[in-house]
């Protein structure tokens, strides 16, 4: 497509680097706290917890900071932060001096810096992306992630037991320096940072959403989805491995292969666009996103509740890889370039937040019922979350900057 440059290819270059590196790290900073510190359940947990709420708190004044800002050098900054964060764990470990709280400030900064990147190259994107190229745009970086979550799992479990979990973090670390220079080679002048009007406010990302009713609309629509599909994530592998006695390398299935119904969806989700329209594509993809984990609680040991598992899997990530695109596009063209870094950072620091919290419910609602009714109401809960979709919004004039 003529208007996905030479630039724009740079930094989907980039961000494919980092994505298979984080694939192939996925689970690496869990895996050193059990296997070189040998800490306890609750502290892996406390680890993954920590690491997503301290995150998201140090994050917090970030987006006004990135908005004054032009966007490359924060993307570049916070692919060295988190190149240097984990590569401090296998040099630690190298030296015997590796200690639970240095993972836990690791984990935190890694999430901070994450947000940060998210932020600044969100905002980036939409500059260097003309606007009848940004469907294509972000469904090509939504097939990236589609595909690495795919491959680079496996490839990371095969490293953890031929190298070690320090080793794989190593590889995960390179990956961000490998980003960093890739958007260092990205040509095109950026544009100067709108300039703030009136004092800092860490909370107008939050502000602007609220008065743009399509982006209200998707901002529940995305914490009533997303929360439900966290808080079923701890709970599948227990009702795989325990309740239907499945093998692990059924689960690591289970786990992987619907991820290429994600690649299928981002695939189609452009010329769908062009055939249904934005504002339709929200609509029906949002809905088709929802009934899929309800199917979950109902699988049965034996090859009939695999393949149901698979199945359900494959179906929301299908629909969910054709809606994030389309929704990643519209929360471009209704912001303001001047709210952009604001509005991904108040996007990403509330789902960040919010999703443990949903995964903290379901392991007490399990533990207060059984298993299976946790999981039914988080199928629940997600078909609530088309109510919310933006059944009557049309992209309302733009909000003037505070």
């Amino acid at each position: 497509m003529p208007s996905l440059n030479q630039d724009f290819r740079r930094l989907w270059t980039a961000y494919a680097i980092s994505a298979i590196g984080s694939g192939i790290g996925y689970g690496a900073l869990p895996l050193v706290a059990v296997l070189v510190l040998d800490v306890s359940t609750f502290q892996v947990a406390l680890l993954a917890a920590l690491s997503a709420l301290a995150g998201a708190a140090l994050a917090l004044p970030m987006g006004d900071f990135i908005e004054e800002r032009r966007k490359r050098p924060v993307m570049i900054a916070a692919d060295v932060v988190r190149f240097v964060a984990l590569l401090s764990v296998p040099v630690a470990v190298a030296f015997d001096a590796l200690t639970y709280p240095q993972l836990c400030m690791v984990g935190v900064v890694q999430s901070a810096a994450l947000i940060a990147f998210t932020a600044a190259s969100g905002a980036h994107l939409k500059a260097l992306v003309p606007v009848e190229g940004r469907a294509e745009a972000n469904s090509r970086f939504e097939s990236t992630t589609w595909t690495t979550l795919s491959v680079g799992p496996p490839i990371g479990g095969a490293l953890v037991s031929l190298v070690g979990a320090p080793l794989t973090l190593a590889i995960d670390a390179v990956s961000y320096l490998l980003s960093a220079v890739g958007v260092r080679r990205i040509r095109k002048p950026e544009p100067a940072p709108v300039a703030r009007q009136g004092k800092r406010d860490v909370v107008a990302g939050w502000r602007y959403i609220w008065r743009d009713r399509g982006l209200r609309s998707l901002f529940w629509n995305s914490q009533l989805f997303g929360g439900p599909v966290m808080m079923m994530s701890p709970l599948l592998p227990v009702l795989m491995l325990r309740d239907l006695h499945m093998q692990p390398w059924q689960y690591g299935l289970v786990a992987g292969v619907p991820c290429l119904g994600g690649v299928v969806g981002a695939w189609l989700a452009p010329r769908l666009t062009r055939w249904l329209g934005l504002h339709r594509m929200l609509l029906v993809f949002g809905v088709l996103r929802t009934p899929w984990l309800l199917l979950l609680p109902l699988a049965t040991p034996g090859l009939g509740g695999f393949v149901l598992l698979i199945a359900a899997e494959t179906g929301l990530l299908i629909a969910a890889g054709a809606f994030n695109p389309s929704f990643a596009t519209y929360r471009m063209e209704v912001t303001q370039d001047g709210f952009m870094a604001r509005v991904l950072t108040s996007w990403s620091i509330t789902s960040r937040s919010v999703q443990p919290a949903f995964m903290a419910a379901g392991g007490v609602l399990a533990g207060l019922t059984s298993l299976r009714t946790a999981m039914f109401v988080a199928g629940g809960l997600c078909l609530v979350s088309a109510f919310v979709l933006p059944w009557s919004v049309r992209p309302d004039p733009l909000p003037e900057p505070a």
